[in-house]
């Protein structure tokens, strides 16, 4: 267990971290939804009928949605566009190890199974990063309109209001508020690290490039 949590501390501090969150966002989610309720003098639902709630999952994949967004576009970006002394960037003069054709490797005994096989299974390998990140994205978008339906139809339940269809959410001008309020913010996240990686560093981490390091220097 000692050599697991070793080799694979990040990414179990990642998750852990995200559950830690989710948790205390149905909680606090869950607590401000019921005082609303009071207010408009309904009954409060439970936690566990809450976590099925269009309050939760929408709020819950509105997020999600571009988070997956940010990294999908800077996987794809990257790999036709360049940023001269980011440690991200591919080396715009040079050749780069990302850009070699995997079936120079297909007798490497440690290479995955799809270089050995070749064909179309080598192509969509060769590509299974950013269709796992857009079938992501799409995903949670998808979580995030019929979320936001259910949050729109079950306040118009509690103002004898008519229902909303989700052809009446995608045209929503606040649906769309919600989701370009995040992709803005991620967008952004990514581009200042991108920048600011070029000149400052950080001693010990891989997302850095050394700290002796010139800050023209591309990529690690």
């Amino acid at each position: 267990m000692r050599r697991f949590l070793r080799d694979n501390g990040l990414s179990v501090a990642l998750f852990g971290l995200f559950l830690v969150s989710l948790i205390g966002q149905a909680l606090t989610g869950w607590r401000a939804q019921a005082e609303e309720l009071r207010l408009h003098e309904l009954p409060a639902i439970g936690f566990l009928p809450y976590l099925t709630s269009g309050h939760f999952i929408s709020a819950v994949f509105e997020n999600w949605e571009s988070e997956f967004l940010q990294m999908a576009a800077y996987v794809l970006l990257t790999i036709f566009l360049f940023q001269k002394g980011a440690s991200e960037s591919k080396k715009p003069d040079e050749d780069n190890p990302e850009d070699e054709s995997p079936s120079a490797h297909r007798g490497d005994p440690d290479a995955p199974g799809p270089v050995h096989r070749g064909g179309l299974l080598l192509k969509l390998y060769s590509h299974s990063l950013s269709i796992a990140l857009v079938t992501l994205f799409l995903a949670s978008f998808w979580l995030h309109l019929a979320g936001s339906t259910r949050r729109i139809n079950e306040e118009a339940l509690q103002h004898h209001q008519p229902p909303q269809t989700i052809t009446d959410t995608l045209v929503d001008p606040q649906f769309w508020y919600e989701s370009f309020q995040n992709w803005q913010s991620e967008f952004l996240s990514i581009g200042v690290l991108l920048v600011l990686g070029i000149y400052l560093r950080e001693r010990g981490s891989p997302e850095s490039k050394p700290v002796a390091a010139p800050h023209a220097a591309t990529g690690h």
